[in-house]
C-alpha cells in the first residue's frame, strides 16, 4: 500500500468512526477531517465524484459545527447572564395570533414552547403579561405529565416562534453541553418566577 492509498484508507476510516458518534460537535469534527484527508486523495487519484462529494461535505459540516458552537455559547451567556431565549429563533416556526385567541388552556398536554416577538399575551391565572423577548412554556418540558398549568390568551395580536419539545429533546441529547445550560436556564427563571424572589419583568413563565 502506498502513501495515496494510505490518504484513502485514512479518510473512510474517519467517515467510519463518525458514524460511531452519539453527540454531535465530536461528529462534525471527525466529519471535516474526513472530507479534508478525501479531497486530497480525490485530487491524487484524479476522481472527481470524490472531489466534487467531499466538497459539499466539507462546508455543510463546517457550518454545522460553527452553528452548535454558537448554540452552546449563546445558551451559555443566557444561563449565565439576561436569561434570554434568543438562540431559539433559528429553531422555531413562526406563528401570528390575534387578539382574543386562545394559545393554549390550562391542562392541555405541553409538546411546545414560545418566544414572543411580537404582540401582548396575558396568562389569565397569575394575572401576568408577556411581551416581546418573553418566553412561555419551557417549563412545561420538566413538567411531570408535560400539562400546561396555567392558559396563554392573545390580547393583542403578535407573533411568537414555536419550537417543540421534541426538537429541545434532539438538541439535547445531541450536545450536553446544551443540555446543561438549557437546564440551568429553565431552572433560573423558575427561581425567579417565584413569589419570593420574582422581580417586576416583562417576560413570564407558563407552564
Amino acid at each position: 500500500m502506498d502513501w495515496i492509498e494510505g490518504i484513502g484508507f485514512l479518510g473512510t476510516g474517519l467517515v467510519i468512526v463518525s458514524t460511531a458518534m452519539t453527540t454531535m460537535i465530536p461528529l462534525r469534527i471527525i466529519g471535516i477531517c474526513a472530507s479534508c484527508a478525501l479531497i486530497i486523495y480525490g485530487i491524487l487519484i484524479h476522481s472527481w465524484p470524490v472531489i466534487v462529494t467531499e466538497l459539499f461535505e466539507l462546508p455543510l459540516n463546517t457550518y454545522r459545527l460553527w452553528q452548535m458552537f454558537r448554540l452552546v455559547r449563546e445558551t451559555k451567556a443566557a444561563a449565565e447572564g439576561d436569561l434570554s431565549f434568543r438562540w431559539l429563533r433559528p429553531f422555531g416556526t413562526e406563528r401570528t395570533f390575534g387578539a382574543g385567541e386562545t394559545v393554549f388552556r390550562a391542562g392541555d398536554p405541553a409538546q411546545e414552547m414560545y418566544y414572543v416577538e411580537d404582540g401582548v399575551f396575558r396568562v389569565p391565572e397569575m394575572d401576568l403579561e408577556v411581551r416581546a423577548g418573553g418566553i412561555v412554556g419551557e417549563l412545561g418540558l420538566l413538567s411531570p405529565g408535560n400539562a400546561r398549568t396555567a392558559s396563554l390568551v392573545c390580547v393583542e395580536p403578535g407573533k411568537a416562534l414555536c419550537v417543540t419539545y421534541a426538537d429541545l429533546k434532539e438538541l439535547y441529547y445531541q450536545n450536553p453541553d446544551f443540555g446543561f445550560y438549557f437546564l440551568k436556564l429553565t431552572t433560573e427563571r423558575l427561581f425567579q418566577s417565584l413569589p419570593s424572589t420574582r422581580k417586576p419583568v416583562a417576560a413570564a413563565d407558563a407552564l
